[in-house]
């Protein structure tokens, strides 16, 4: 028997209802509110449906009657792998993806990473098809914050940045945090520090991509502010042992790779040899030091002293002195932030509680 040259007809829900002889909205009851019909009815429509073809309603025209995408746009401006490589950003995405889970909603990624052109970028935010958006760890001159701002969505903040009219956001107090830490650190005899830290804004004024000395002016007017309460914070806990500030030596990482933490420590230590602890900005900074300290012979706590900051898991196994933040957490608040966002319309700042954890990797001079 020859072929018919005309593909059969995708099942519609209309030619569900009168395979049935059932109502349409009897239909879509059985996929939208499966409480209005019996078990058996409800089995006897899935069952028709798979025979016939029938895919279900269309999520597009649903979107389209309800006004819901079913779906949380998660805005990271770092490239799209740090968001699964970064132990920190995992936990936090973690939580996010457990809260729009409990809302029944997706979770979108939003590519505005460094890789993408600013048109590329914009129109991934512009194109998302989701009902409001969580940014993580922005700077506070990214380009793309007024172009999410047009969709005029709900949004919630984690981390930075700061002071966005009307914008809720969840963070810590990085500085209080980091300048507990630092006195821990001179509470032990250390004078000569070295404090490695992540990038301080979106631009590299270097050639080589290698980590370097941080300017002055760099350190104090970056456009990521977390690193600069950071920064900070170590300052506020120097000035009130009466040492100099200035003499905090400094080194930025413009890229996050494995090795970032490592070749951080080669220069702080040729800037100051003399230097006895290196504070980190972040655990996987501190974790790569450590390696690459020991491949030369420099043992910790033994020979130099290494504190992190985050709390990751990797971290507290090796008995990182660090502070550990609730990142996870951070994930969950941000999701019911904005599937509840407050009644009074105000917006909301959720500052958690961090802990200071002194683990195996500090103690005294040697």
């Amino acid at each position: 028997m020859p072929r018919s040259p005309h593909p059969p007809r995708r099942a519609t829900l209309a030619s569900l209802a009168a395979e049935l002889k059932v109502s349409r909205t009897t239909i879509s009851n059985a996929y939208n509110r499966p409480d209005q019909l019996s078990a058996d009815l409800r089995e006897r429509i899935f069952d028709a449906a798979k025979r016939l073809g029938y895919p279900g309603p269309d999520p597009v025209a649903r979107s389209l009657r309800t006004r819901k995408a079913g779906a949380v746009g998660l805005m990271i401006t770092e490239p799209l792998d740090y968001s699964f490589s970064d132990p920190a950003a995992l936990d936090f995405v973690a939580g996010l993806a457990e809260s729009c889970e409990e809302a029944g909603q997706g979770l979108l990624l939003v590519a505005v990473g460094p890789n993408r052109t600013f048109e590329e970028g914009s129109n991934s935010v512009l194109a998302a098809g989701v009902d409001g958006f969580v940014v993580y760890s922005a700077s506070d001159d990214d380009p793309y914050l007024p172009v999410l701002q047009q969709r005029q969505l709900p949004m919630v903040v984690v981390d930075q940045p700061k002071d966005v009219p009307g914008v809720s956001r969840i963070s810590i107090d990085d500085r209080g945090a980091m300048r507990e830490l630092a006195e821990y650190v001179l509470e032990l005899g250390h004078r000569d520090i070295g404090l490695l830290t992540m990038r301080l804004g979106r631009d590299w004024p270097h050639g080589d991509p290698r980590p370097a000395l941080a300017d002055p002016e760099r350190v104090l007017s970056p456009h990521f502010h977390v690193q600069r309460e950071r920064i900070h914070g170590v300052y506020d806990a120097m000035s009130a042992a009466g040492l100099d500030p200035s003499s905090l030596t400094v080194v930025e990482s413009y890229e996050y790779l494995p090795t970032s933490g490592g070749a951080a420590a080669e220069v702080a230590l040729e800037v100051n040899p003399r230097i006895t602890a290196l504070m980190c900005t972040a655990d996987v900074l501190a974790l790569s030091a450590m390696d690459h300290l020991r491949s030369r012979g420099i043992y910790v706590p033994g020979h130099m002293t290494v504190t992190g900051f985050d709390g990751v898991r990797d971290a507290l196994r090796r008995g990182l002195t660090t502070v550990k933040q609730p990142s996870m957490e951070k994930g969950r608040r941000a999701g019911h932030l904005l599937h509840n966002p407050p009644g009074s319309g105000l917006p909301v700042i959720d500052v958690l509680e961090t802990e200071v954890v002194r683990g195996r990797t500090s103690g005294p001079p040697a």
